[in-house]
């Protein structure tokens, strides 16, 4: 950067010397002209705009005091260097002390000393850049940050509950945030399949999916100061509505018609399924955690349970429970029954008695919210259930490509009720049923190879051969074997070998077992028999494996 330098003085002999004084460009300066008076000086500064003045003490009409206190008055941030061919204590004193970098006299000027002090001038305007580009930054932080803090505000209030000195004092803070308000009301909405969405993220993830909820819902509202949107938690947002107009009735129509906007706004950009409550009107800010809990209820509570609910609060993008007229029971979780269930209906490919039990547990759930922790927790048990059968079943490195041909989990988002969510259930592990069946029999091949397969991914941790297979199936054993060897390129001895030379390779991975451990755990009764086939399958023994892994093992250490 290039800096500007304007010369005042009364005597052209003078600017010519400073002129020529040095290479002005080669230093970092741009000499853009003289003044021969104050009045001159005061027209060339508008067009001219420079950096620095140079300016001559001793002019006739306006000196050169006058007219640097009168830049300092106009423009501020132009530095002054005053020129004299007196020693003056008076011109110095007030010149320093209306601003300038320093006081020089003519008969002592060389380049040393002027490069000299316009180098403090130039550190001078740096500093003040550095200044006013941390104003600058602290104020668009403020701004950026304005909205924050009042949504922080309005969580506080509802968590106050209206209650104590600490409400007053809340409510306070944000008298100006809502001009002309004669009434107020708060809504709940909650993100149905929060919970279910989240359980895997981190906690980056989720507070950026919050955020960008928060930002959609606020971008759909409006005026901040007269609808604010804010985050509670577990994916449960409220939404300050202040009314100009004492209506009851109009400013109810008015939230649920915005309520409307925001819900719509959640799932067309984010694919959210959302469910809302609207709250009783209050007349002051102090009571507005207690319109927030009114709507909560209205969200919570069973229709089934509380039959006083005011409908006209309730949105009714959720359909009515089914009905349980007996049920009073609120389930919390899977039982250990109902895991066991699931589980041995997956692991024998039994899809009938899979579809009855995810029937059985969504009928005992359909009468609670869908959004409530409870739902969720039992269909992420049910989930956690699925990986488990499939994690026992599938032992090749292809397990996360195999997984990803499930229906994605954040389908689960676009979920709005219950019949929905048995459906998706129901598909989902329709297709983890198919797949497992897919792994087990490792391939396109007939009937009795596949139950062959099978039985050997059953049982291959202990003592297994081919006249055990041959008869599980019903056949001759010349026969399976043949019809084996001609469907998988390998006879059964050797194909029983790499099903158990793949699970060691899984068991020395997780760095959890020795060897010799191993070697009996996946069915070989002697270690130097292990050794022997590892080697012959693998290209290296079993410990020269172990060693391979270190390199990785230590890139994934903290």
């Amino acid at each position: 950067m290039m800096f500007k330098v304007l010369l005042i003085d009364d005597e052209p002999l003078v600017g010519n010397v400073i002129r020529t004084l040095f290479n002005w460009k080669k230093n970092g300066f741009e000499f853009i002209g003289e003044a021969y008076s104050g009045t001159e000086a005061l027209g060339m500064m508008e067009e001219s705009q420079p950096h620095i003045a140079i300016i001559d003490v001793n002019m006739p009409g306006m000196n050169g005091v006058e007219l640097q206190r009168i830049l300092q008055e106009r423009y501020p941030s132009v530095k002054t260097i005053m020129l004299s061919s007196y020693d003056d204590y008076d011109y110095v004193r007030e010149c320093l002390r209306n601003g300038a970098v320093d006081y020089l006299l003519k008969h002592r000027l060389d380049e040393a000393l002027l490069l000299n002090v316009l180098g403090k001038a130039v550190k001078d305007l740096q500093e003040e850049d550095r200044v006013e580009e941390g104003r600058l930054a602290s104020k668009k932080m403020a701004e950026t940050m304005k909205p924050v803090l009042i949504r922080s505000r309005i969580a506080e209030l509802v968590r106050e509950n209206g209650e104590g000195a600490g409400s007053l004092e809340l409510a306070g803070g944000l008298e100006g945030l809502y001009p002309g308000a004669v009434r107020y009301a708060a809504a709940a909405l909650q993100i149905i399949p929060f919970l279910l969405l989240t359980e895997s993220f981190s906690d980056s993830q989720t507070n950026r999916l919050v955020q960008q909820a928060v930002d959609v819902m606020q971008q759909s509202l409006g005026d901040i100061h007269e609808r604010t949107a804010a985050y509670v938690e577990n994916g449960r947002l409220m939404v300050v509505f202040a009314f100009k107009e004492r209506s009851e009735h109009a400013g109810s129509s008015e939230a649920h018609r915005w309520m409307g906007k925001v819900q719509h706004a959640l799932e067309l950009m984010l694919n959210l399924k959302s469910v809302y409550a609207l709250g009783h009107p209050c007349a002051s800010l102090t009571q507005l955690g207690t319109s927030y809990r009114s709507a909560e209820k209205a969200l919570d509570t069973s229709p089934v349970v509380e039959n006083g609910i005011r409908s006209e609060h309730v949105t009714h993008n959720e359909p009515a429970a089914k009905e349980r007229p007996n049920e009073q029971h609120f389930r919390v979780a899977l039982t250990i029954e109902e895991q066991k269930q699931l589980l041995l209906a997956l692991e024998s490919l039994d899809q009938e008695r899979m579809q009855q039990l995810i029937a059985s547990v969504c009928g005992s759930v359909c009468h609670q919210p869908l959004h409530s922790p409870a739902v969720q927790m039992i269909v992420s048990e049910l989930l956690h259930t699925g990986d488990k059968a499939l994690k026992k079943s599938i032992s090749t490195p292809a397990a996360e490509a195999v997984i990803s041909e499930l229906p994605p989990r954040r389908d689960l988002g676009r979920i709005g009720s219950m019949d929905e969510l048995e459906e998706w259930l129901r598909s989902y592990f329709t297709a983890l049923l198919n797949l497992l069946k897919r792994q087990r029999a490792g391939g396109s091949y007939s009937r009795h190879v596949s139950q062959a397969i099978h039985f050997i991914l059953e049982r291959y941790q202990g003592y297994i051969n081919l006249e055990m297979v041959a008869a599980s199936i019903g056949l001759n054993p010349s026969y399976l074997s043949r019809l084996f060897k001609e469907e998988t390129q390998c006879n059964f001895s050797e194909y029983v070998n790499r099903i158990r030379i793949d699970a060691a390779q899984k068991l020395l991975e997780s760095d959890q077992y020795s060897v010799k451990q191993i070697s009996s755990q996946v069915g070989f009764t002697t270690y130097n028999y292990f050794f022997k086939v590892f080697k012959e399958l693998t290209g290296m023994t079993p410990h020269a494996y172990v060693e391979s892994l270190r390199p990785e093992r230590q890139r994934s250490k903290p």
